[in-house]
């Protein structure tokens, strides 16, 4: 079976060490950008993880990979009917193929267009057809108890303003009112103004949401101050297509272009003549924006368009997840162990993956991509969700992360650029009960440290050697080192860990998993000892030293030859997996 495994530097044993969280809880991977093999850290890299929002870039790449960083989503619009005299006598139709970024921002262009034609009258409906997604009418995904937050709302094909509503409340001028006329559901003003300070719970409305009526009511009461500026309440409470038809019958009106009919939903007729196909954004915008904000409603709507794009319309989760694999698969993407992408914007438990396959990724695109990836995701300390994480640090403007965050869940990965210019894949994944905050810390300062970073990493081992027994032992090796080095080598011979004196060890690794032959052949070349001991890690120490003096000079050829990142440690006659870290 063949090994890949690598040494954590001492600052990054340093940093989990501070962290209070357990290392089996943490899997680091860091290696050089692209196609290098040059690895920095690894830890439990291999184990399967709850990934959440980090899974997002599997269902992005994939979609960038299919279809293009300049793809546009679009919307068609037909009639059927007669055009005569400016008069529709038939129906306006609507197609929507999933673009998720199409909002009241298009609106004016698209009612321009429909102008442009010569209708300046509909007699019947507007009819939307949302059946290129097969997704039922569900408003939100369950996954809490926010259930009418926006990072909760769920796909349509026929989608419109992220299926979020938005009410606007200025209690300076005593005004309520929705950002977008919308006729789906009613708003209820029993808020108090009063001349109280701006703060506390005189700052933001109460807002109850009532789903029992024909159509939803959103309730506003409590006290508010006077002095507050503009609030506003964003809630998932209708049907996008809905809110659509609304917002374009309202536009059109405007215009002096009247509709008879009402909102009808069925399938474009194959008779219906089309009109036009209004575009969304591009795909990179999208992509962009997915990953910056960490837009939920994005991602699934990737997912799914790929599904009806490999597959055929209509689009079902079934067939967005086995496209997503299959995309990366056949550009050699997809690594080995456990993956599992769910719903594609990682706001699901079942969802897993591991930080070598996430690397692996995105190595896979920065080598073809390059910065033009690399800027879709969130830069640190400038913008999306690590803009105020690396603020004021060197490592602004020098790493381009997806983070994801659940309950127990905090991981993070993409870039960092160190000061010396080498651009590093980096992949943080902690899985823990031991605080979230922690997780950050120990992730910030993990990139911190890796901006600084001079030092050149390991290349991996690529044979494998079979693991010592449980017991640890101590090998004899090669019998010719030069005089200097035996000099400062305490003379080995197999025998139990504890019948060795209290005395001074190098650390230069410690691993998942056995280290491989050629790994101990370049310690063997320096004319050193080595032991292997195996607890939680198989943790590679050289020596024994009698003196720290020795040591600290052995530890120079060490760091130059075998890895940057060893250190001293003090063995104390102890059995357990632990030691004293000198420095």
């Amino acid at each position: 079976m063949l090994c890949w495994l690598h040494a954590l530097p001492a600052g990054l044993e340093a940093i989990i060490g501070k962290s209070g969280i357990p290392r089996a809880d943490i899997s680091i991977y860091i290696k050089e950008a692209g196609h290098s093999n040059r690895v920095i850290a690894s830890l439990n890299a291999a184990k399967t993880r709850t990934p959440a929002s980090v899974v997002k870039v599997f269902t992005l790449y994939a979609s960038v990979l299919k279809l293009g960083f300049d793809y546009r989503f679009p919307t068609q619009f037909y009639m059927a009917g007669s055009l005569k005299n400016g008069i529709l006598h038939g129906d306006l139709l609507v197609k929507g193929f999933g673009d998720p970024s199409l909002s009241e921002k298009d609106i004016p262009d698209i009612v321009r267009r429909i102008k442009a034609k010569g209708i300046g009258k509909i007699t019947g409906n507007i009819v939307i057809d949302r059946t290129y997604f097969n997704v039922g009418t569900q408003n939100n995904s369950g996954f809490d108890k926010h259930t009418y937050s926006p990072y909760n709302a769920m796909p349509d094909a026929m989608m419109f303003n992220e299926r979020v509503s938005t009410i606007c409340v200025a209690p300076n001028k005593n005004d309520v009112h929705k950002k977008v006329s919308d006729g789906s559901y009613i708003v209820t003003n029993h808020l108090q103004r009063v001349n109280k300070p701006c703060r506390g719970r005189y700052s933001w409305p109460a807002v109850k949401i009532d789903e029992s009526k024909a159509l939803p009511e959103v309730v506003l009461k409590g006290k508010i101050s006077k002095r507050c500026g503009n609030r506003n309440i964003c809630k998932v409470i209708t049907k996008p297509y809905k809110s659509f038809y609304y917002a374009l019958k309202d536009a059109l009106s405007n215009e002096g272009i009247v509709v008879a009919g009402t909102m009808k939903l069925r399938k474009i007729p194959p008779h219906a003549r089309i009109l036009f196909t209004h575009y969304s954004k591009s795909l990179e915008k999208i992509v962009s924006k997915t990953a910056k904000k960490s837009n939920n409603l994005y991602a699934r709507h990737l997912l799914l368009f790929l599904g009806a794009k490999l597959y055929g319309a209509p689009a079902t989760l079934s067939k967005g997840r086995k496209a997503v694999k299959q995309i990366l698969r056949s550009d050699g993407v997809m690594g080995s162990g456990n993956f599992r992408i769910d719903n594609g914007c990682g706001l699901s438990r079942s969802a897993k993956l591991n930080a070598k396959l996430l690397a692996k990724l995105y190595d896979h695109a920065y080598d073809r991509y390059g910065t033009r990836w690399m800027k879709t995701l969130s830069i640190a300390g400038v913008d999306g969700t690590i803009k105020r994480r690396f603020r004021g640090t060197v490592a602004r403007n020098r790493a381009w992360m997806k983070t994801g965050t659940l309950k127990h869940v905090k991981n993070i990965g993409g870039y960092v650029k160190s000061r010396a210019g080498k651009v590093y894949t980096a992949v943080i994944l902690v899985n823990t009960r031991y605080g979230r905050w922690k997780a950050a810390k120990l992730q910030n300062d993990m990139i911190i440290w890796l901006v600084k970073y001079k030092g050149n990493g390991i290349k991996p081992a690529q044979k494998a050697v079979k693991p010592v027994k449980k017991e640890e032992t101590v090998k004899k090796l090669s019998p010719t080192p030069t005089r200097r080095i035996k000099k400062e080598v305490i003379p080995q011979h197999k025998a139990p860990l504890s019948k060795i004196p209290k005395t001074y060890f190098i650390q230069a690794g410690s691993f998942s998993n056995m280290p491989g032959k050629s790994y101990f052949d370049d310690i063997e070349k320096l004319g050193m000892t080595y032991m292997v001991r195996h607890g939680e890690q198989y943790k590679v120490l050289i020596g024994a030293y009698a003196t720290e003096e020795r040591a600290k000079k052995a530890l120079k050829k060490v760091r130059r030859y075998i890895n940057s990142g060893a250190f001293l440690v003090r063995d104390g006659n102890k059995k357990s997996d632990t030691t004293d870290i000198l420095y």
